[in-house]
């Protein structure tokens, strides 16, 4: 039959995480019913409220752009094997080196300083998830452990620093005092003018989809992503071929915890202009999500971020609209999502079997 020429392992994993979302909001809109309330006037909400606007869409991406970051992150490391759940350590590491070598360099031109931010970011974030892949390397020890204990030390780390050396003065606010203008990335507004100056969009939405770009580069036309994804089938086998596996996770944990650091272009450099305590709210976690909903496919990230950030938007309104539901609705899907990716197992055995190309 002609449809089987057509139904290949992306087009098979695509509908697999089009059947976890569609139950995922199946379920979601069960739960909206026993409350009290109409299903479809919520998602008639969401869709208003992030798609049919162009402020809606300028929010949507917002909120989207630095899940696209954390993405991206965590299926680089999954592409090796690898678990990387500190995410959210290395974004904040990065973010608050980004912020304090602005600091250092208030007279430095914008043609300097925006590219040191850029590489001090990737760099210390990168540092922070290389350890964990070291250790795992040298003694054997699980990156899920390593990561999640360098989560907590990040934290610490963190809110030490704007606690007491970093502090902004005459403020209770935990924050770092404002970077100069010279470190600051182009808003959205200044180069699309129908997007309204206070909606808060800059240029860390196009260096996310450059990353997309250069990941998919990376895996799809370059012997060192071919080798690395063999590091992920089988380390063992790996070695055996010649690959060594320990270089490729080290290096892998290294580069993605560079890309989680590179939020500080969308925090720091493009949004608040300064480091804010506890400013992630999880977005390194729901990384996870991202990777695993899109499949590792970077269109498939994109529009995994894209949804999570059309939720977000979309939870902003719940409050006024509805009496009996709040914008927590959107942290009770986003699990729901989770969960039914999680279970991507049953949907595979729904659809006709497909020839994997490696």
């Amino acid at each position: 039959m002609m449809w089987k020429q057509f139904w290949s392992q992306d087009f098979r994993m695509v509908a697999v995480s089009i059947l976890s979302t569609f139950f995922a909001f199946l379920l979601g809109g069960a739960i909206v019913f026993l409350v009290g309330e109409n299903p479809f006037s919520v998602l008639k909400v969401f869709v208003e409220s992030s798609l049919l606007s162009m402020d809606g869409i300028a929010y949507s991406l917002f909120y989207a752009t630095p899940l696209l970051f954390t993405g991206i992150s965590v299926a680089f490391a999954f592409r090796c094997g690898l678990f990387n759940v500190g995410s959210e350590g290395q974004l904040y590491m990065g973010s608050i080196a980004a912020a304090i070598t602005a600091l250092y360099f208030p007279n430095a031109s914008a043609f300097l300083l925006i590219p040191l931010l850029f590489f001090v970011s990737f760099f210390v974030g990168g540092m922070w998830g290389l350890l964990p892949g070291y250790f795992k390397v040298k003694f054997g020890s699980h990156e899920v452990i390593n990561t999640i204990m360098f989560n907590l030390i990040a934290y610490g780390i963190c809110n030490y620093l704007v606690v007491i050396p970093f502090k902004r003065k005459g403020d209770q606010i935990l924050e770092t005092e404002f970077i100069p203008q010279a470190a600051h990335i182009f808003r959205m507004h200044e180069i699309f003018p129908f997007i309204k100056e206070e909606i808060p969009l800059n240029g860390s939405f196009f260096v996310a989809i450059f990353l997309l770009f250069a990941y998919w580069i990376f895996f799809k036309y370059s012997r060192f992503g071919y080798e690395m994804k063999a590091v992920g089938v089988s380390p063992k086998v790996a070695d055996y071929a010649g690959i060594k596996a320990g270089g490729y996770i080290i290096f892998a944990m290294f580069i993605s915890g560079g890309f989680s650091g590179l939020i500080a272009v969308h925090e720091v450099m493009g949004f608040r202009y300064t480091f804010h305590d506890n400013f992630s709210r999880g977005v390194g976690f729901m990384g996870i999500a991202v990777a695993l909903l899109g499949r590792n496919h970077p269109v498939g990230i994109f529009f995994a971020a894209l949804l999570f950030g059309m939720l977000n938007r979309g939870s902003l309104f719940l409050d006024i609209k509805f009496e009996h539901l709040s914008s927590d609705l959107v942290m009770v899907l986003q699990g729901i999502i989770i969960l039914f990716v999680g279970m991507s197992g049953m949907f595979e055995k729904m659809l006709p079997k497909a020839h994997s190309k490696f």
